[in-house]
Order: structure tokens, then sequence, then C-alpha cells
């Protein structure tokens, strides 16, 4: 079952041009390989390159004057080099970018047969190629994976920790999930974009059209959760599979990311903050609640507006209490002026009856 799945989804995922839409020819003066039928120009280099499976596979690269980073792109499915010519030559210009773009083993003129392993070996010889070749820097290098092309853009992508940038065109989340809907990666599985994007390291583009019939929208919006790094996606409204390069927002939106990426890491830090509250809304909440605690600090200064009122209060309570006070002084001083009045007519009773007990005394004795 699983050899028999893994076999459907191979065959769903590579559909090379047949014929290929280009010839390769040799230049008899200059020795130069030429695509035909394009005319020849300067800035154009055509190569084979041996990979590590076997196989030689052609590779365009076109140069720009001004440029500070070099695009690596790999092509989606039922396409080659001819087909993208034109396009790679536009993005040059437009970006002011270099771009390297490839055809896989067993497409347009290169070798072999294609797979996935022949994918990885093929865009591992291209990379080898900027390095060796053309003294390109990871740093400066911006992985552009389209459809199938998100595959090895992403296994190369996690294992290149200063890659400059990555865009993803229309990706997969895995080619069995192009066919069905399932919850969890299998071995048989190829393409496993969904388990490899969490370890790219770089910023991340992401652009989909809304009405991909090919690869749904939700691939590209999955992928775009799982980002370390995301940066500000394209969502293009009504873009099928194949047409997103003709939407304005499309050469816009990818001259405003390489601008961003090539900014010193400073600048991108303080892009990336932002991105994060962009594309985190729980944060933002959060944010709401460090706001919330200023109100709080805000009912602490209260306590101190309070403060004169309890000692009014106070105040109030000492004066009610003194006014007592004196109040039970006075009954106080009362009683006991009552209680001497009391005692001295107790003195004055007991004299007068002292002296009417002598009275009588001396009346008896006179009688």
């Amino acid at each position: 079952m699983g050899g028999v799945t893994s076999s459907m989804a191979a065959k769903l995922a590579f559909f090379p041009p047949n014929p290929p839409s280009y010839k390769v020819v040799k230049d008899e003066v200059t020795g130069l390989l030429l695509l035909s039928p394009f005319p020849h120009r300067e800035n154009v280099e055509i190569l084979k390159l041996p990979t590590r499976r076997g196989t030689q596979i052609l590779t365009m690269y076109v140069r720009h004057p001004m440029a500070s980073s070099t695009l690596l792109y790999s092509h989606g499915n039922a396409t080659d080099l001819g087909q993208m010519y034109d396009l790679f030559i536009n993005l040059t210009i437009h970006l002011r970018v270099n771009l390297i773009g490839y055809d896989y083993s067993g497409y347009g003129q290169s070798s072999g047969k294609p797979s996935e392993q022949n994918t990885y070996a093929d865009i591992e010889a291209v990379y080898k190629c900027l390095e060796e070749t053309f003294g390109t820097k990871q740093e400066d290098i911006i992985l552009y994976g389209q459809s199938v092309g998100s595959g090895p853009t992403l296994d190369l992508a996690a294992k290149l920790p200063q890659l400059r940038a990555v865009v993803l065109h229309s990706p997969i989340l895995s080619g069995l999930r192009v066919m069905y809907p399932v919850k969890r990666s299998y071995w048989f599985d190829i393409y496993k974009n969904i388990d490899k994007i969490p370890l790219v390291n770089c910023p991340v583009l992401i652009i989909h059209g809304t009405s991909d019939e090919v690869v749904d929208c939700s691939h590209g919006k999955q992928l775009w959760e799982l980002c370390k790094e995301k940066y500000e996606p394209l969502w293009l409204q009504g873009g099928n599979h194949c047409d997103l390069e003709q939407f304005p927002e499309y050469i816009r939106h990818l001259k405003k990311f390489i601008a961003t990426v090539e900014k010193s890491p400073s600048q991108r830090y303080t892009f990336r903050r932002s991105m994060e509250q962009f594309e985190q809304p729980r944060k933002s909440t959060d944010v709401f609640d460090v706001s919330r605690k200023s109100t709080d600090r805000r009912d602490k200064p209260r306590l101190s507006t309070d403060r004169p009122e309890k000692l009014k209060n106070l105040s109030n309570n000492a004066d009610k209490l003194e006014r007592l006070r004196v109040t039970f002084d006075h009954i106080e001083r009362s009683r006991r002026s009552v209680d001497c009045l009391e005692k001295s007519r107790k003195n004055i009773d007991h004299q007068h009856e002292k002296a009417r007990k002598s009275v009588d005394r001396l009346e008896r004795i006179r009688t």
C-alpha cells in the first residue's frame, strides 16, 4: 500500500514537458553553451553540472551589475528552462538580483529521471556551483521554490543556517497532502515540507493564489503558520496555480521583501519584532495586558488621594473623642462636686445630730 501510494505521489508530482521547449547548442566561435531559440545575452551563462547521483543538469545563470543577492530558483511542475527563460530575465531586471535556475533530472535537457532524491541532489549541485564557480556567499542567497520546487528548496534551506531568505510560491505541505487531507506524515510521503519548514532560520515569504485549483491555498497558509521567521505573506485574490506572476502585487511584494532582507541585521531585527506582532494576534492581547497593569498602577496613587480624606476622618474622630472626653470630665467633675456636697451635707447632719444628742443629754442631766 505504501509503495503504491508513494508511486502515485511521484507520478502526480513530476510532469516534465515532452518534448523539451528548448535545445542546447554550442557556439562554434566562443565555445559557449546557448539555449536555442533564444538570442545570446552577455549576462546569461549556460552550464551543465554533475550531481552526486550521477546525472547532469542544465543550469542558467543571469547576472545583474547592481545585485547584492542571488536568487536560486527551483521551478514548478510541467515546465523547463525554456518556458522560464523570459521570467528569469525579467526577475533579474526588476528585482536587481542575480538569478540561477535549473532543470531537474529528467526535465528539459537534464539527464536521468525525475525523483524526490534526485531533486535534492540537483539543488545541492546548483548551490555548490554558486559557491565555487561564482563565489556567492550563503548569506547572500535567497532560495525560491515554486510548487514542487518548494520541496528541494526547503530541504536545502533546513541545512543552511546563514541563508538570506526563502520564497515559497504556491508551495505544498507534502506530496500526499495534495491528494488526500491526511493529518500526519507517513514514511512513504514525498516532500514533507510541513516537517522541514520549522527548521528554517531565515525570513520566509509565502505567495499563494486564493483560487489555486492544483494546490489549495490552505497549504501556503499552514506553512506560513509554521515559519520561525515570518514575513508578511501575499495571498493573491483570484490567483490560480500558474498565473501569479501576472498580478502587479507579485513583483511589488517581492521587491519589498528583497529590500527588507538586504538590510543590516539590526534593521531586520526591528522588522522581525514588528512582524511578530503582525503574525501572532494572541500576543497583541498580551500587549493590552501590559497596558492594563499601567492602569493598575494608577489605582495605587489613588491611595495617596484617599489619605487626606482618611486623615480628615481621623481628625474629625479625634475632635469627637476630645469633645466626649471633655463632656465625661465635666460629668465626672460634676459627680465629684455632688459627692462633696453630699459628704458636706452628711457632715452637717452628723454635727446637728451630735449637737442634738448633746442637748438631749444636757436636758436629762438638768432634769
